[in-house]
């Protein structure tokens, strides 16, 4: 199988000036990185991952799938109530330049419905979305800004959903990391066997390195704080 991973380095690079409005990174100049996990909650997975995130006293960020909250409410509630940051990764993964404008927004709000239900969450404080498998278009940005969404991507990306093995996964991250990194894992159903293991053996590496860890959301905040002349529709907090 090709592996697609020593790519994202350089792909992150290449976007992250063409795309201004997402989140990339945070600020280079302090040791605070972001742990996030795509497509959960899953009902065996995501409880395995909160142990270990707990053990360490990790705040990470969560960006689910409405569908899958919709089957594990639960476990969402559990995620919620451990402090962990919510957004949104659409209601059942599909490609959102592939969705009608109609399409695209329902599938968003579908998701908050879920998380409102499992959670007690309301929706104007669910912003941050997460386009699945990292697709996009500038429309897709636009739609976004204008339903005032916040769009979050990454800067380590270990390709753990092709199941590459935890040694690796963890090896890919550590190589990449750096002040302001976000990082992205999977605790759904494509890598999600895999994750506890890979956040156990990950987080006492990092914070041995004197990163702490921070959520999305902070790292919003950051980004208003430093530029404030640079503030924009899509940068006002919910």
């Amino acid at each position: 199988m090709v592996s697609f991973a020593p790519a994202y380095p350089l792909l992150y690079q290449a976007l992250k000036p063409l795309f201004p409005t997402c989140l990339w990174s945070g600020d280079e100049a302090r040791p605070a990185i972001a742990l996030t996990f795509d497509d959960g909650p899953h009902p065996r997975y995501t409880p395995q991952l909160l142990e270990v995130l707990e053990r360490y006293s990790v705040t990470a960020s969560f960006f689910w799938l409405g569908a899958c909250v919709q089957r594990s409410p639960t476990i969402a509630r559990a995620v919620y109530e451990q402090g962990h940051w919510i957004g949104l990764h659409g209601y059942d993964h599909q490609s959102f330049p592939l969705l009608s404008e109609s399409a695209l927004r329902q599938t968003l709000v579908a998701t908050q419905a879920e998380i409102t239900l499992a959670c007690g969450l309301s929706p104007t404080t669910m912003r941050d979305v997460r386009p699945p498998n990292g697709l996009f278009t500038p429309h897709t940005l636009t739609l976004l800004q204008q339903w005032q969404y916040r769009a979050v991507m990454w800067s380590v990306v270990p390709e753990d959903w092709v199941r590459p093995g935890v040694t690796t996964v963890v090896q890919r991250i550590l190589r990449q990391v750096k002040n302001g990194s976000i990082i992205v894992l999977h605790d759904g159903v494509h890598g999600g066997d895999n994750v506890a293991e890979t956040v156990k053996q990950l987080l006492p590496l990092l914070l041995a390195q004197g990163y702490r860890f921070v959520t999305i959301d902070q790292l919003w905040q950051e980004r208003l704080n430093s530029i404030p002349s640079q503030r924009s529709h899509s940068d006002v907090t919910p």
